[in-house]
């Protein structure tokens, strides 16, 4: 299969996909053990829609192994804490949806002490470098902080897109501000507590005036001047909570240094194993209509 250079690189957010499916997929397939294999059908299901329709020439999919162990929770112990663990029958599958990405030719990507985001982040910096524009598969908006011009997240699953402009048009900020948007905000789905009483329309008032949080910090005389209700007593609040809203920057800043591969080579589609693929398909309960159409993506490989 001949490689276009100006084809972008696709970054899959794996895990969110997985518990897409996993909530929306019915519990009718089984493996041998009488296990679900739900989200194992419905991320096999999205992996070969994204094959079919978008014929992406380098990818990875980049899952989370990190829970409870990444490095935030280092800097913030009750970062997720508000999160219920995966349940037995979730977690059994991830193994398999990896597996099921591999068979695919796929390059797969976790480590104990990132996420995935930081994975995502990473290989974006390092193809970037090597001239390539990013394509994020995935509707986190924490991700939307490594778009630069050229570069889109796409939601496949909702068909969705954005750019750096449609972010800023939905959020009020920039994506190199997005981190510290919810740095002010706080995050609750992910217990990052933020500066309280600083709501997003306040957040991205905030950083149109002063730009950064720095930037912020080293104004903060202006803000109780600024015209909005509340400016005082807002000011007040970063004041009292600076500790906060650095510490939140710690935690929704993606890591963009954790170990990746560097080389596009490595994230070059390879060739489906059928045979590895149709085995795994059996041992899940799999029907045969997802053998049917990995096979017709593994005969792309023969024109």
């Amino acid at each position: 299969m001949v490689g276009d250079v100006n084809a972008p690189v696709y970054l899959v957010d794996a895990s969110l996909y997985i518990f897409r499916a996993y909530h929306s997929v019915p519990m009718e397939w089984q493996d041998a053990e009488g296990w679900p294999t739900n989200a194992a059908h419905g991320f096999a299901n999205f992996l070969l829609q994204l094959l079919e329709h978008a014929q992406p020439q380098r990818m990875a999919v980049c899952f989370d192994e990190a829970f409870g162990s990444c490095y935030r929770h280092e800097i913030y112990p009750a970062y997720k804490a508000n999160r219920e663990p995966p349940d037995a029958s979730l977690v059994r599958q991830f193994a398999y949806c990896r597996a099921v990405a591999k068979s695919l030719g796929l390059l797969t990507l976790s480590n104990p002490r990132f996420e995935a985001d930081d994975l995502i982040g990473s290989l974006a910096v390092g193809m970037r470098r090597k001239g390539y524009k990013i394509l994020v598969i995935s509707a986190d908006k924490d991700l939307t902080q490594l778009l630069h011009d050229g570069d889109e997240q796409w939601d496949f699953g909702r068909d969705r897109r954005y750019c750096p402009i449609s972010v800023e048009k939905r959020f009020g900020v920039r994506p190199d501000q997005m981190a510290d948007f919810l740095a002010l905000a706080g995050d609750p789905v992910d217990n990052i507590p933020g500066v309280r009483g600083v709501g997003h329309a306040t957040a991205a008032k905030l950083l149109r005036e002063f730009g950064d949080l720095d930037g912020l910090y080293l104004g903060l005389e202006r803000v109780g001047g600024m015209r909005f209700r509340g400016a005082s007593g807002i000011a007040a609040r970063l004041s009292e909570q600076r500790h906060l809203a650095y510490l939140s920057q710690q935690l929704t800043r993606i890591h963009c240094q954790a170990p990746v591969p560097e080389d596009p080579a490595e994230l070059q589609l390879r060739r489906p194993n059928l045979d590895s693929l149709g085995a795994l398909f059996v041992a899940l309960g799999l029907g045969p209509f997802l053998r049917r159409r990995a096979a017709a993506i593994e005969s792309r490989w023969r024109v």
